[in-house]
């Protein structure tokens, strides 16, 4: 397995062409983002898969107050045991410089007991941002994109019932002031850290617009003066986001996910000689319950049970190999695939690697 997984990486790494990367793919612009929102609601019009609206009170007292606004009293002391209606949390992203009237699209989770969300209908709920000041409205019906059935005692289910998202279901009431531009001064901050390709960009953009008009502040910014020459800041920006930039070599890097067992490295990668020992211990404890009874019925004894344990260690393979050194990602996965290592050895080897020093390049662990 872990021989198809390099070969097919190695198969699109080098099949890919090799090309310059435009400015607007490697830099995101200051003060050009998305901002959270997030409410609270209620899905009603559920077919019996809503809260248990005794095991989760703020459901009721939801509704009570919602039915309240609308001049509706319901009586104290009222045992309201509804199963059509879910407690939900509502969460979006207002898109930088959205207007009022525009639509967005929302998600909605249960934080409740509810058994599925499909079929139901969001109430009207407002989402506030960070300084509790309402963006946005959202109401809609929920689309479920998980399925599941139950009879007799058996159920099966695919993907989540309790989650959904309603296209186009919040529209924006409020616009957020952006500093976007001010002064005529715009920060361009690169994706990763990296002054060789600051300084590139600032290049870039001073032989196509005259010297000073970009500033390489550190390895993530770069400042950009507009020209008072050119009228249209977003014109000049559009114009510096098409700019090609020639990227040389990048920082070898190999990337674990230690939850899943992948393990990612890009052409840059390079092993020195080194000598690696891989086997596998396996620790076998085995339990037996022995029945120990008397000899004679009436000689006065008892019958005790005896468990009796053997445990056995075992050690595989463990062979001392030999890893030559490489210089490109094609010898790199051949000397890889030599050890005949699983990926979950293989994240063990790289960091043994590393720490030996035969390993040139930076291990990410995530």
């Amino acid at each position: 397995m872990l021989k198809k997984i390099l070969t097919v990486l190695l198969a699109i790494i080098l099949t890919m062409p090799a090309y310059a990367e435009r400015i607007r793919d490697l830099v995101t612009i200051q003060g050009v983002r998305d901002n959270a929102l997030i409410g609270y609601g209620l899905v009603v019009g559920l077919d019996g898969t809503g809260d248990q609206t005794m095991q989760t009170p703020f459901t009721t007292q939801s509704l009570s107050n919602m039915l309240s606004q609308l001049g509706i009293t319901v009586p104290a002391g009222t045992n309201m045991q509804l199963k059509n209606v879910a407690a939900v949390m509502v969460t979006a992203k207002l898109p930088p410089f959205s207007r009022v009237g525009q639509s967005i699209d929302v998600v909605v989770s249960s934080m409740g007991n509810a058994k599925s969300l499909r079929g139901g209908t969001l109430l009207m709920t407002p989402l506030k941002g960070v300084d509790n000041q309402i963006y946005a409205l959202a109401q809609g019906n929920v689309l479920v994109g998980g399925a599941g059935a139950a009879a007799g005692g058996s159920s099966v289910q695919v993907n989540q019932l309790v989650g959904g998202r309603i296209s186009n279901g919040a529209i924006v009431e409020r616009e957020l002031p952006t500093t976007f531009g001010q002064d005529r001064v715009l920060n361009l901050q690169l994706n990763t850290d990296d002054f060789t390709l600051a300084q590139q960009i600032s290049d870039a953009i001073n032989r196509q617009n005259g010297s000073g008009t970009a500033t390489a502040l550190d390895a993530r910014t770069v400042q950009v003066q507009v020209p008072y020459g050119n009228s249209s800041q977003v014109r000049f920006l559009a114009d510096i986001q098409n700019i090609s930039i020639n990227i040389g070599s990048v920082d070898a890097k190999v990337i674990i996910n230690s939850r899943t067992g992948s393990v990612v490295m890009n052409r840059d990668v390079i092993l020195d000689s080194c000598a690696v020992a891989q086997g596998n211990l396996s620790v076998v404890v085995d339990r037996q319950n022995i029945v120990s009874q008397p000899d004679t019925p009436l000689g006065g004894g008892q019958t005790v049970v005896t468990p009796n344990t053997q445990i056995s260690v075992q050690q595989q393979g463990g062979a001392l190999q030999k890893v030559n050194a490489s210089a490109n990602l094609n010898t790199v996965v051949r000397a890889l695939n030599a050890l005949g290592a699983t990926p979950i050895d293989l994240m063990s080897i790289l960091q043994a690697m590393q720490s030996a020093g035969c390993l040139r390049a930076k291990l990410e662990i995530i």
